[in-house]
């Protein structure tokens, strides 16, 4: 019997990219509602004034993340990739509500904070790449973060009429009943992983941390969640201050700026996989990321500017974001997969909560050409590490068997 369509997902694979994209989904979804209103609910609280604390607020998610990921990560390698993921799941809704009750800033932060503790990121995508031919990992990683993407297009056009309907409070409720939805769809619908040989954790974190390729990896995603964060610090003030765009109308510059981001990503991932150039795709993404830092920095002056680099900017940040996981689970040891994605989700909640501090320290004292300056150097960075790098093999397609 021939084999000739091997090289095609099969249907247990689609159902994994499906039914993972949508537990990212519903647990994103709560999360990026509270971008686009945030820093106006802030203002209705003691201290909300002050853009270091509102960018403590927004990147406080990542504190937590930054310190349990590889503990999340191991233990999925050590006791199972289900178990870890519903309760990390559970934190994340107790951390919801824990906001939702918050009558200061200081108490949203505390419940981002327990939001962060359900460091789930690493063990899902451990799961996708045990559920997954090598060959098809980044279309299910593209999958994921299609729907990540499609989400934060919602959450756009959503939010204000959320936030004007149920105020910030309900918004985080909705959060909780979010992650409880994602909880059911990894007991109930997510495939289990098959069992798979296991290490000693610290022998491979020690592989892990001294593979050179996957540390350039850690950085870019680092930088590129860093830049994602400081940009929310300021972006919505610039659509009002600059752009003249009233809040209820900002999902009309985010929705098309994605959409056409989509349209672009698609093919740019396709080239790379199909063609084998994948160091080409990778690097151009950098590139345009940092000539975004300094569009942002230099020629955003009206709300057509801010809208041109924005789109330019999820562009470059779509390619990376649905490349990145599967280069990190290409190249590390199977055995090792989830230290090295818990090892690679810590420097991402790291970027995010250090994207937070620093870009509303920036903004508060140094003003924003400097938040998009620091963004164009660790671009820069990112860049020289990313031309060095040297990208898995390109895969092949495999011969037919004669029947």
């Amino acid at each position: 019997m021939s084999t000739s369509h091997t090289d095609r997902m099969s249907s247990q694979e689609k159902h994994t990219g499906i039914s993972l994209a949508a537990v990212f989904a519903l647990r994103m979804l709560g999360l990026f509602l509270i971008l686009p209103v945030f820093s106006i609910y802030a203002k209705e609280l003691p201290s909300g004034n002050d853009m270091a604390l509102v960018g403590i607020a927004l990147g406080a998610y990542g504190l937590t993340q930054a310190c349990l990921q590889i503990a999340f990560g191991a233990a999925s390698d050590r006791f199972g990739r289900k178990p870890v993921i519903v309760f990390g799941l559970l934190l994340f809704v107790a951390g919801s509500f824990v906001a939702a009750a918050a009558n200061d800033i200081y108490g949203i932060i505390a419940g981002r904070v327990l939001q962060g503790a359900g460091a789930i990121s690493a063990a899902v995508t451990a799961l996708a790449a045990d559920l997954t031919r090598e060959q098809h990992l980044t279309k299910v990683m593209a999958m994921i973060g299609s729907s990540i993407g499609l989400v934060f297009a919602i959450s756009m056009v959503g939010a204000p009429l959320l936030y004007v309907l149920v105020g910030m409070p309900g918004i985080f409720v909705l959060t909780g009943i979010l992650a409880l939805l994602a909880v059911v769809v990894v007991l109930r619908v997510v495939p289990t992983a098959p069992k798979v040989p296991r290490q000693p954790v610290w022998q491979s974190f020690v592989e892990v941390l001294t593979n050179r390729q996957l540390l350039r990896l850690n950085f870019g995603v680092f930088a590129l969640h860093m830049m994602l964060t400081a940009m929310w610090v300021l972006l919505p003030v610039k659509l009002i201050s600059t752009g003249g765009l009233p809040v209820a109308e900002h999902w009309k510059v985010y929705l098309p700026a994605l959409l056409v981001s989509f349209i672009i990503m698609v093919p740019a991932i396709i080239l790379a996989e199909r063609f084998a150039r994948m160091k080409l795709i990778f690097n151009a993404a950098i590139v345009l990321l940092l000539a975004v830092q300094m569009g942002f920095g230099l020629l955003a002056g009206g709300l057509y500017g801010l809208a041109f680099w924005l789109m330019l900017f999820f562009v470059a940040f779509n390619i990376l974001e649905a490349t990145q996981p599967s280069l990190i689970s290409r190249i590390a040891p199977p055995h090792a997969k989830g230290a090295a994605l818990g090892v690679y989700n810590t420097t991402q909640s790291v970027g995010l909560f250090l994207g937070g501090l620093i870009g509303g320290i920036l903004a508060k004292y140094a003003g924003a050409g400097a938040v998009w300056g620091a963004g164009a150097v660790l671009s820069f960075v990112w860049l020289l590490l990313g031309l060095t790098m040297s990208m898995p093999p390109p895969r092949t397609r495999p011969a037919p068997v004669p029947a």
